[in-house]
């Protein structure tokens, strides 16, 4: 049951407010000044509060301070007369929700009372969202007990309550580096603002500018409004730019100005406009090599550079399959309205025998087909793709005809398959013993000795 808070030095006003929200199923404090709402509030998990401004010899304004000073998030409603509005308006950019003029309908004290709780709930709901962000992170998909992983968990708890400084994130494809931008970004001072992504390479050198840095109306030949550039959109939060690496020379130029001066120019403008943006980069390629072949910048490089993180390939932390595996059966099995509960030792061991060259991402995505294709108590051998699995039903199929054709067992079908190698050399070298025998690769005793044996 909600608590709503109301303050008023009237005592009609608070009995008519406790009657008609009492009657919705909220319970109703009533306080008829400053002092009493206060210790009230210290004491009990208010969801709401009706605030009068004229509490006789009190200021509501100072009694709205105080209430914020105890409880930032505490929701409050201003109560005011026609002659106290200017205040009301005061009391809004102190953080006051909203107010109403007296005499006020029931009707709308209802309406305004469910939109502030409503409110109220979301604010709530984001914030538990925030404090289990860490815990996500640590959990899934980048969850693990090797070294490599905790590394990275250590080095983004760090980095987050940095917000200004470029963070730079190298690994093969599919390692999770935009997960852990947007980890970065939600669990930074920056997490209000926008997060934007951007992939580098997909975009062709003008289209890519534009978009980076916006264009004035007029600039090039289908620009016909102004369109401010990511970089602006992005301003107070965090812009990431995937494949950095394939960036065109040009573009990095521009680049390096942005991140050395903290302004952008849009194309074809005249007047530099300052953001406020963490810039977060990550590329699959070796930097380093690609300066040396002169396909990217060294200054631009070391401006990137400032706060490194390496997240290493999945065959690189085989300690951690079985987690990950086990985390998208569970989440896909639901999804798919599937029974699987468990991963069979066989699958697993064919799971952490696979190289992964499409790391965490071809793992989900492994998963997530197996769900989709089949069903049962445990995940199967048979359940796999082929690429993991290399023997599927047509081999084992073949493989049982083989087995099938073996006579008496494997010595038998040895000796069949020697004597049919060594008649097919002697027919090549028209049963010169000899050259049969340097064919076959044996000394001409040896082969002599199998010919006997098999009766050749």
């Amino acid at each position: 049951m909600e608590k709503i808070l109301i303050i008023d030095d009237e005592a009609f006003i608070r009995e008519n407010v406790e009657r008609v929200l009492g009657d919705e199923g909220y319970q109703v404090l009533p306080a008829a000044g400053g002092k009493e709402a206060l210790e009230i509030v210290s004491e009990e998990d208010v969801d709401l509060v009706l605030l009068d401004l004229n509490l006789g010899t009190e200021d509501g304004i100072e009694v709205l301070k105080s209430l914020k000073k105890i409880d930032p998030e505490l929701l409050v409603i201003i109560i005011t007369g026609f002659g106290s509005v200017e205040s009301a308006v005061d009391a809004l950019k102190l953080g006051a929700f909203h107010y109403m003029k007296k005499p006020f309908k029931a009707d709308a004290l209802r309406v305004i009372v469910k939109l502030a709780l409503q409110t109220q709930t979301l604010k709530r709901e984001v914030r538990n969202l925030r404090k289990g962000d860490l815990e996500l992170f640590e959990k899934v998909p980048l969850v693990g007990a090797g070294s490599g992983l905790k590394e990275i968990i250590r080095q983004v708890k760090e980095i987050v309550k940095y917000p200004v400084s470029t963070v730079l994130l190298t690994g093969e494809s599919g390692t999770g580096k935009e997960l852990v931008a947007r980890i970065i970004h939600h669990l930074s001072e920056r997490r209000e603002a926008p997060f934007i992504e951007i992939n580098c390479a997909s975009m062709p050198v003008n289209l890519l500018e534009s978009e980076l840095f916006g264009h004035e109306k007029g600039a090039f030949t289908d620009a016909r409004q102004r369109k401010p550039g990511l970089f602006e959109e992005a301003n107070k939060g965090t812009i990431f730019l995937d494949e950095i690496g394939e960036m065109d020379f040009t573009i990095q130029a521009k680049l390096l100005r942005v991140l050395e001066d903290r302004k952008i120019r849009r194309v074809g403008g005249t007047r530099n406009i300052e953001i406020d943006v963490r810039v977060v980069a990550a590329t699959n390629r070796n930097l380093r090599d690609a300066i040396s072949d002169g396909a990217f910048r060294e200054d631009l490089y070391y401006r990137l550079n400032v706060l490194p993180i390496h997240l290493p390939a999945l065959r690189e932390r085989r300690e951690d399959i079985p987690v990950l595996a086990k985390f998208y059966l569970d989440r896909f099995s639901r999804a798919f309205s599937r029974s699987f509960q468990e991963i069979s030792p066989e699958a697993l061991r064919m799971l952490e025998a696979y190289q992964w060259p499409g790391n965490i991402r071809e793992l989900k995505n492994v998963i997530e087909r197996t769900c989709i294709m089949h069903d049962g108590p445990a995940l199967l051998p048979e359940h796999l793709p082929r690429e993991i699995n290399p023997l599927d039903m047509a081999e084992k199929a073949k493989s049982a005809a083989v087995m099938a054709d073996l006579p008496l067992g494997l010595e038998a079908a040895t000796d069949r398959y020697e004597k049919e190698l060594i008649q097919a050399a002697l027919d090549m070298t028209d049963n010169n013993v000899l050259q049969a025998a340097q064919i076959l690769m044996i000394p001409r005793g040896t082969l002599r000795y199998k010919m006997a044996r098999h009766g050749l």
